[in-house]
């Protein structure tokens, strides 16, 4: 396995990684739990929209990271890892 191919995992691996925190730190919309640690955690504020707008934005750069790791590991490894 070759450098650039070891760099494509760690980038997959951490994009995973912040993929999970970001969705988990996205508020709830109901009024289960979610809805009552969200609230806690941001107040009824202006900021809030913003903080929520460039999450959402944050997301959507790490799912499309995320899914090109994904694509090139499919063109670098096309009978999979098994044969190493």
């Amino acid at each position: 396995m070759g450098p650039l191919q070891i760099v494509l995992f760690v980038v997959w691996a951490l994009s995973t990684l912040a993929l999970i925190a970001l969705v988990l730190m996205h508020s709830g919309k109901g009024t289960g739990v979610s809805d009552m640690i969200a609230s806690s955690l941001y107040n009824a504020s202006t900021a809030t929209g913003v903080m929520e707008k460039n999450l959402d934005k944050l997301t959507v750069i790490v799912a499309c990271v995320f899914a090109a790791c994904i694509v090139l590991a499919m063109f670098f490894f096309p009978q999979g890892i098994v044969g190493l």
